[in-house]
């Protein structure tokens, strides 16, 4: 069975008299509406809806219905236009008395334009704002850039509310705990070149004093008395990975025993690329993931690297959601992943299930090429790799 309920539906509300407030929805129109978002939530993809022209009759635009979707984000910019308005005021009131009636499936993130925003009407001046008022000196490009970020997490958080209670229909668990939980980021890196460390601390520091992310680090976060292998091969399993992939990385045996052990449990992982000059041997498996090009001094980079990670958590969370309920009607021979197949995964795939071996493995489109998918039939011609889309369409057939 195909759910056709979307899983999260996003609403960017604006005032009509905001000068810069469509071009802020627009900017988030155009993240969340990603083909890379889109192939693995299927359908329609995220949805991004605009409320701010007054409907016929009204000083406000249409009211939102919270039953639409399995998660409803609304995004309010409030500002001075929005604060004077006293139909406004009680719309994104409303709202946010609404949204509070469906738990942590639906919230309403309040974004302060001005330092007046946080006198709001009451229900919204209870919740805590996304602070774009505090982040002088940027761009509006980086603004908007910070803003999708630190929604993308919030997004995750309410993801993981909704697949736990789909995990878990007959528990009732605590909603907040499980929202609360901070997503956890493993850095992968070298210290046999200059740069490995240097960058690894700084992505650690920028982590822990402007994210409230958690970050593992191996100098840091392994006890002592306890073996390396097992508390990294732990936190491997548990975390978003990157790897920061200076000249060195390659010829190191632990970084490769990092890479591989994210690629076998399918975590979120993206590579940053801080080659400098040439390493005799590129380690294969650092492939099939998204890669970031970062100059070692470029300090900037480390936020595009962050975010672009964050982005494979929540893509990561919507081929969760997508696969759930197909999943749990299906034979054992049938297997999903969360990223388009390579070497490693079909071989861990087929190791872990030799009792009903896998002879369909379903993967997020696009399809694979002629050409990889002629390779891996090399391998094994009874193994049918499908994307999505064309396993659907098989079996409608």
């Amino acid at each position: 069975m195909v759910s056709t309920t979307p899983f999260l539906s996003v609403y960017v509300a604006w005032h009509p008299k905001f000068a810069i407030g469509e071009k802020i929805a627009e900017a988030l129109h155009s993240h969340f509406r990603r083909n890379l978002l889109t192939n693995v939530a299927g359908g329609a993809g995220v949805s991004v809806i605009f409320r701010s022209t007054p409907i016929e009759t009204l000083a406000t635009p249409l009211k939102i219905d919270f039953q639409d979707s399995a998660a409803t984000a609304v995004v309010v910019l409030v500002d001075e236009n929005l604060n004077n308005d006293p139909a406004w005021i009680q719309y994104v009131d409303e709202l946010a008395q609404n949204a509070e009636k469906f738990g942590l499936r639906a919230r309403v993130f309040p974004v302060a334009m001005c330092e007046n925003a946080y006198k709001t009407g009451k229900s919204v001046r209870e919740l805590n704002f996304i602070r774009w008022d505090g982040w002088f000196g940027d761009s509006l490009e980086d603004k908007q850039r910070k803003l999708a970020f630190q929604l993308t997490y919030q997004f995750c958080r309410m993801l993981r509310v909704y697949l736990t209670h789909l995990e878990h229909p007959d528990k009732n668990p605590d909603e907040l705990t499980v929202y609360l939980e901070r997503v956890r980021i493993f850095i992968s890196h070298s210290k046999h070149d200059d740069y490995g460390e240097k960058i690894s601390k700084k992505i650690c520091d920028s982590i822990s004093s402007e994210n409230d992310l958690d970050s593992f680090f191996d100098v840091t976060n392994i006890p002592p008395g306890v073996q390396f292998s097992t508390v990294i091969g732990h936190n491997i399993k548990l975390s978003a990975v990157v790897a920061v992939h200076t000249d060195s990385f390659s010829s190191r045996e632990w970084c490769r025993r990092e890479v591989l052990t994210a690629k076998r449990h399918n975590v979120p992982f993206v590579v940053a690329n801080c080659i400098t000059d040439f390493e005799e041997r590129g380690f294969p498996y650092m492939g099939n993931v998204p890669v970031i090009r970062m100059e070692p001094e470029a300090d900037h980079r480390i936020s595009f690297v962050i975010a672009r990670l964050m982005d494979e958590v929540l893509r990561a969370f919507l081929w969760k959601c997508r696969i759930h309920i197909a999943r749990s009607s299906l034979p054992a021979n049938i297997q999903f992943l969360p990223r388009a197949p390579e070497l490693i995964s079909l071989v861990t795939l087929l190791r872990d299930n030799k009792a009903t071996p896998v002879d369909t493995v379903i993967y997020p489109d696009p399809p694979l090429g002629y050409e990889e998918l002629d390779l891996f039939e090399s391998l094994s011609s009874n193994l049918q790799l499908r994307s999505y889309t064309q396993w659907l369409a098989l079996q409608s057939l």
